[in-house]
């Protein structure tokens, strides 16, 4: 029997930045976070931290593994090591 934690699909990740206004991330695995000002998700490149002021999720399709997000974007901070399963995952079940 195989283990699901060693058989998950490893996507390509990517980060398109337009205007600092609307962010789209493909590859993500999780959400961890979102608020107005903080979104952190799950990638095969490691967790992507983005904050700013007025973030809105648009759309997240964790089954194509790919976020849009709205507002003023401040940063973006790649951290190779993988969160948590996140809360999110957890309630969308």
């Amino acid at each position: 029997m195989k283990d699901a934690t060693t058989t998950a699909e490893v996507r390509p990740h990517g980060l398109t930045l337009e205007n600092r206004a609307r962010a789209v991330l493909t590859g993500v695995s999780d959400v961890d976070l979102f608020s107005e000002q903080t979104i952190v998700a799950a990638t095969s490149g490691g967790t992507i931290t983005v904050t700013g002021q007025g973030l809105h999720v648009e759309s997240l399709n964790l089954e194509d593994g790919r976020l849009v997000a709205t507002g003023k974007v401040d940063s973006i901070i790649y951290d190779e090591r993988q969160p948590k399963k996140g809360a999110l995952r957890r309630i969308l079940r």
